[in-house]
């Protein structure tokens, strides 16, 4: 239902496109996904035929438009979604929006533009330069040189990814293509097609270590989704890890497993740890508090991996006392 040929040709149905925040790069959203998780955030789109469909050639269009309005190029280790708070915290404290009546078909229109304000939040990284930050559909931030396919993920039908990423890398604008998966589907030989079609980056969703939670979860095994960050690094993809904390189903102790894992392979491997909110069929499963997700990051930490980050922060830290007490605990966490 998400996912046709015509001819030769591979569609693929896509939700939105648009540049996105915290990630600060151009994120394409796609319906339908190999799986169907208990506690999806997307599942409006992901569980339903939802959005328009799009060929490999009208992804590389969209592609090329973005890159006319990249504001910051990253190096090719940094083409993640980790490295994005680094430059920005999408405050937008250092500019402020005006508004330009001009005359479009007759009509006034009122087109927003930015102008910097001379200020900075006390949590800048004061890596950009006011000039660098432009607003999109989810808030204030730079434009990194980076396309990622997320949302629904076909993995398992791989030669849509491939196409896309082949014309991409065509137009010659220095863009690296990032895919946000759950590894289902990425054997060996697809990893392989992706690597030659030019996939730079995956942030593979880890979901749960423990096998039986895995698969009350997401109704499909983990025994190759554990084996994947080996796999990746292997072949030279850059590579970042996302698990979500659970309260009842993915905690302290799964997250700890996952960690020690990864640290095994590469100490370097960027670890985010997102804090669930209750969504589609977990509507009644509370999100995890502030304690919990301090816990999860020690005990990640203690495994000796060194790139950890806590995600979805508003979702456990209501107060201002909570967010002192986050960063006394876990300051290089946010």
């Amino acid at each position: 239902m998400t996912l046709k040929w015509e001819g030769d040709t591979p569609y693929r149905l896509i939700k939105s496109a648009h540049l996105s925040r915290p990630e600060h790069y151009f994120s394409i959203y796609q319906s339908g996904c190999n799986w169907s998780c208990k506690k999806c955030h997307s599942w409006e789109f992901t569980q339903y035929a939802n959005g328009e469909w799009m060929s490999p050639q009208d992804i590389a269009k969209i592609a090329e438009d973005y890159a006319q309005v990249v504001t910051c190029r990253e190096p090719r280790e940094r083409a993640t979604s980790f490295h994005a708070l680094d430059l920005c915290r999408c405050c937008g404290t250092c500019v402020q929006i005006n508004y330009l009546p001009v005359v479009e078909g007759g009509k006034i229109a009122h087109k927003p533009y930015l102008t910097k304000t001379g200020t900075r939040s006390k949590l800048c990284p004061q890596k950009l330069q006011p000039e660098q930050i432009v607003f999109s559909p989810q808030g204030f931030g730079p434009a990194r040189n980076i396309i990622a396919f997320t949302g629904g993920d076909l993995a398992c039908q791989p030669e849509f990814y491939a196409r896309c990423a082949q014309r991409i890398k065509d137009l010659g604008q220095d863009l690296w293509v990032l895919f946000e998966t759950n590894g289902y589907g990425l054997t060996p030989q697809n990893l392989d097609l992706l690597k030659e079609a030019g996939i730079d980056a995956f942030w593979l969703d880890i979901k749960a270590y423990d096998s039986e939670v895995h698969h009350r979860l997401t109704g499909a095994s983990n025994d190759w989704i554990l084996k994947l960050p080996e796999e990746m690094l292997k072949r030279g993809f850059i590579l970042e890890v996302l698990s979500l904390y659970i309260p009842g189903w993915v905690e302290t102790d799964q997250i700890e497993r996952i960690a020690s894992l990864l640290a095994e392979i590469d100490r370097e491997i960027p670890f985010t740890i997102l804090a669930f909110f209750p969504q589609y069929k977990l509507r009644r499963v509370p999100p995890p508090n502030l304690e919990q997700m301090i816990s999860a990051y020690q005990a990640a930490k203690a495994t000796g991996l060194r790139n950890i980050r806590l995600g979805n922060i508003a979702t456990f830290v209501k107060t201002e006392e909570d967010f002192e007490s986050l960063l006394t605990s876990a300051p290089e966490a946010i």
